[in-house]
């Protein structure tokens, strides 16, 4: 059977139309390899901000702990007292840990001239123990 020329040229038109499968498939993958580094580097970015948020809120927690040393000759006996006293207006979330009773602290060294006086807070660190992307753990920074 013969196909007249305009028969030819519907049928040549029809299989050049549209995307085959494999095409659809290729397209598809790579859109899913570049949809999948987008978001590797985005939650790279939010665990980078959120490292960012501690080094920012343990500076502002120990200079809060110097300023009540230099104004009462003593530690604070919480980071509670440094809320109540005016030092912070909040004891900060650990970004980390997303909660606000995770915090370490250190004790201060007792006071050799006053060795049954009350031990303060010296020091204030994460509650984390993951690993920072610098390698270093949350709670030794």
């Amino acid at each position: 059977m013969l196909l007249s020329p305009d028969r030819k040229a519907n049928v040549a038109r029809r299989a050049t139309a549209g995307f085959t499968l494999m095409e659809l498939m290729i397209v598809v993958a790579l859109i899913s390899v570049l949809a999948g580094m987008g978001v590797v580097q985005y939650r790279n970015q939010v665990m980078r901000t959120k490292e960012a948020v501690l080094k920012e809120d343990l500076f502002r927690m120990r200079d809060a702990i110097d300023q009540y040393y230099a104004d009462k000759a003593k530690y604070p006996a919480s980071l509670d007292a440094l809320v109540a006293e005016g030092y912070l207006r909040a004891v900060p979330k650990d970004p980390i840990t997303d909660a606000t009773d995770t915090w370490q602290i250190e004790q201060a060294e007792p006071d050799p001239n006053n060795p049954g006086g009350e031990l303060g807070i010296y020091n204030v660190k994460s509650g984390s123990d993951a690993t920072s992307f610098e390698g270093t753990k949350y709670n030794e920074w």
